[in-house]
């Protein structure tokens, strides 16, 4: 007698699990470390300032009060950009039993927020600089590398961007070294800034654990368990305070070339500023779907650059 089988059986249920597998990073270490505040125009400005240089001052008794000559303070701004995206949900597709969401559009919705967060991120971190744009032309912000002049350590033929407003241009490919590191760090701390992170996408992340400045957890576990070595660049210990090492994977090879950055950053003085928090618009309605935007109107505040540094024209 034939064994019945479920090759020949009819009406056996599908086996799908009922959750979705992403594993598409969603974190935005920048934008997580950086304060957050608010613009009210599609040009934000902010003011900085500095001291004057320490100096000899040592007046006789009775001497006659002399004024000084006083600086103003520098008026900076950038340029708010638009980051939005639609989704449109037909009336069945959010009607049906489906696997892993119960709506669709929600579903979407969440996914797509994840996506301009990374979109966000890169345009944070951009060698894109600032434009005003025009009907046909979208705004677009000044990224990070526009801003960092004052403590800009490059290869050969390079230059600084600066205030947002010109790019930084590459210049020749190096390997990253400690001693870049060090110039960058010793830069900013004599500009008055005090950095924390040491921000390196991931293939200087592995450069920077052979540093000799890095307080990495190195032992050794033996007995019963098997020999195991650990070690990770995760706080840089320079002349000037320590660094947090964190990896970041939107920071992306230079347009015109392959070489990658390193960021000093000091995150107190650096803000996103929202014209336009994050909003879903309910479009009208063409037919039998769901038309969904989500957007958002933001810009980065660089409350003063040279608390930073970027280490420039890192070879992969």
């Amino acid at each position: 007698m034939a064994t019945y089988q479920t090759y020949t059986s009819i009406g056996n249920r599908e086996d799908l699990s009922d959750v979705i597998y992403n594993i598409s990073p969603t974190e935005t270490p920048f934008m997580s470390s950086i304060g957050k505040t608010k613009a009210t125009a599609t040009y934000h400005e902010w003011q900085t300032d500095s001291l004057a240089a320490a100096a000899a001052n040592a007046v006789v008794e009775g001497a006659a009060a002399s004024d000084i000559t006083i600086s103003p303070t520098t008026r900076v701004g950038n340029r708010t950009q638009i980051s939005s995206k639609t989704i449109k949900i037909s009336g069945t597709m959010e009607s049906i039993d489906k696997a892993g969401r119960k709506s669709e559009k929600a579903y979407q919705l969440a996914k797509v927020s994840a996506e301009i967060k990374r979109d966000m991120e890169k345009a944070l971190l951009s060698n894109t600089a600032a434009s005003a744009g025009n009907a046909t032309t979208a705004r677009t912000l000044g990224g990070l590398q526009t801003w960092l002049n004052s403590n800009y350590v490059g290869g050969t033929n390079g230059t600084a961007g600066s205030l947002g407003t010109t790019a930084r241009v590459s210049g020749t490919d190096a390997a990253f070294t400690e001693t870049m590191l060090k110039t960058a760090v010793k830069s900013a701390f004599t500009n008055g800034g005090n950095p924390t992170v040491l921000m390196t996408t991931p293939t200087q992340k592995v450069n920077v654990s052979a540093f000799t400045g890095v307080a990495a957890q190195r032992y050794m576990a033996t007995g019963d368990k098997p020999t195991t070595i650990i070690g990770a660049a995760d706080v840089y210990l320079s002349d000037f305070g320590t660094l947090s090492v964190v990896p970041n994977r939107f920071m992306t090879a230079d347009s015109d070339d392959s070489g990658e950055q390193a960021f000093v950053l000091d995150p107190e003085y650096a803000a996103v500023a929202y014209l336009r928090p994050f909003q879903t618009n309910e479009l009208a309605k063409s037919g039998d779907a769901d038309v969904t935007q989500l957007l958002v109107e933001y810009t980065l505040e660089v409350r003063n650059q040279a608390a930073h540094a970027i280490i420039a024209d890192l070879a992969e």
